[in-house]
């Protein structure tokens, strides 16, 4: 990036139109993150396999399969935009599920072994922010 074009972006008004575009990036990133999530379960970890890591967390098989499809699903409709503001709501108490239930007693870090409740709460924090910012730019159905 040249220092003219940092200079003209440093000075951009905070209504700037280019904020659209900040939050549709955010949506899509979680999106996609989700979407990849979903997608290791489903081919990498199996549903199966998922399904028999959720029961020796003490949780029930079925909440293995629901997971995968909100993951698939929710991530999908974040992607292209469609009820952003209810499906990021709707990731929270799955984020939160993944820190009490997975990540919680491996400690705050998340290069703690096994993974610590870090990049799961970032997560959730994100996901508040993009419900309370809308769709963005590029949105497929726009709130109102």
């Amino acid at each position: 990036m040249s220092a003219t074009t940092a200079a003209r972006l440093a000075s951009l008004p905070a209504t700037a139109s280019t904020a659209p575009y900040g939050v549709a990036l955010l949506r899509i990133s979680l999106g996609a993150l989700f979407v990849a999530h979903g997608a290791i379960k489903l081919f990498v970890f199996t549903p199966a396999g998922t399904a028999g890591y959720f029961q020796s967390l003490g949780l029930p098989a079925f909440l293995a399969y629901l997971t995968i499809a909100a993951e698939l699903l929710g991530g999908l409709a974040l992607v292209l935009g469609v009820y952003t503001r209810i499906v990021a709501l709707a990731f929270v108490p799955l984020m939160l599920g993944t820190i009490f239930a997975a990540h919680g007693a491996k400690g705050f870090l998340f290069s703690a072994p096994g993974g610590g409740w870090e990049y799961p709460a970032f997560w959730t924090v994100a996901l508040l922010v993009q419900a309370l910012l809308g769709e963005g730019a590029l949105a497929l159905r726009r709130g109102r």
